[in-house]
């Protein structure tokens, strides 16, 4: 049995009728190739099956073939985080990059970002000593969600509009009828959370009835979101929805409002600014906010590719689309889920 043999870049050049260098460039984003051309020589990459040697491109460009990933300091306690790693690393490994991913309270996290190609920083912490570190780590730098702290601009961003998905999700609950809509926000200093702060007092403000906000943990459990319930409606039993921001823990909201003989989707609205698996198979199925976590890793990942390869300038702020999905939680009605509605960012 013989082998098959390796195709090579003169032989994409050949198949596409242009030089070896033309071909070089095209393949990573460089150099001044037409973009007619650079499909062309994409395409005969493609048919042919080349596949580029990592470590001989690593060392042409002396650099690691690596992408560093940083993740808040609960991340592994929460499923979202975990999906938008798995994207991050999808995606990166079609620009032939492996992922390494950065121990959040580890003294070793600027050294280590020297030795990779870019860093990945999602929902950077204002208050996190480590991000500013990272940000002088003489790499590029891409946010997930905006950095609100005074160090170095990071080289891009990837954003949701965290305000316009609380704003439909404030509205949702007023169109089912409820008159008295409250908010369990994430405490930090992240984007995310200021943002769904800064929203919550917005639309109080605009609708003529104040928000009832109570704080809990950035990664609170079922636990934590239940007993900070259980006190909301005792000291406001008016309150007739409950919005709660982290990732999971609207199932404890489901259990105080049971214990308190409310009912889920009747006189009790509730809804999650974070979708997950566990809040579909919950009883009511929970109305959520769907961030798309796999996309939203794959497009921080992109972006960063994009910035290294040169396909992209620094200080590109790219927008990441979220859904709102109705169910049972928010529909008096109990009729079943109607679908989802999309909105996407002006």
């Amino acid at each position: 049995m013989t082998s098959r043999r390796t195709v090579t870049l003169l032989d994409v050049a050949r198949a596409a009728g242009v030089s070896k260098s033309t071909v070089s460039d095209a393949l990573q984003g460089s150099g001044r190739v037409a973009e007619e051309t650079r499909r062309r020589v994409r395409d005969a990459a493609d048919r042919l099956g080349y596949r580029p040697n990592s470590a001989a491109r690593r060392l042409r460009r002396a650099s690691t073939g690596a992408l560093g990933l940083h993740l808040p300091r609960t991340a592994t306690r929460l499923d979202y985080y975990m999906t938008l790693a798995f994207g991050v690393v999808t995606r990166a490994q079609e620009d032939g990059l492996d992922v390494v991913l950065l121990a959040p309270d580890s003294g070793a996290a600027g050294r280590l970002a020297s030795r990779v190609d870019g860093l990945l920083v999602i929902d950077p912490e204002a208050a996190d000593d480590a991000v500013p570190v990272l940000l002088d780590a003489g790499v590029p730098v891409v946010t997930g969600e905006r950095y609100l702290g005074p160090a170095t601009a990071p080289a891009g961003a990837v954003v949701c509009d965290n305000a316009a998905s609380l704003t439909a999700l404030l509205d949702h609950v007023r169109a089912a009828g409820a008159r008295r809509p409250a908010l369990l926000a994430p405490a930090g200093s992240s984007a995310w959370a200021t943002a769904l702060r800064e929203t919550a007092d917005a639309w109080g403000c605009a609708h003529g009835s104040g928000v009832p906000v109570r704080t809990v943990p950035f990664a609170a459990t079922a636990d934590e979101a239940a007993r900070a319930t259980v006190d909301l409606l005792a000291d406001d039993p008016a309150v007739d929805a409950v919005l709660c921001a982290p990732d999971g823990a609207a199932a404890g909201v489901l259990r105080a409002a049971a214990g308190l003989g409310r009912t889920a989707g009747r006189d009790l609205l509730v809804a999650s600014c974070v979708d997950s698996a566990a809040l579909r198979g919950c009883a009511p199925p929970v109305t959520a906010i769907d961030l798309r976590p796999d996309a939203y890793g794959r497009a921080c990942a992109a972006l960063l590719c994009d910035i290294l390869a040169g396909r992209a300038t620094p200080q590109t702020v790219r927008h990441h689309d979220w859904s709102l999905r109705v169910r049972a939680s928010t529909r008096p009605d109990g009729a079943a889920e109607p679908g989802a509605s999309t909105v996407r960012p002006v």
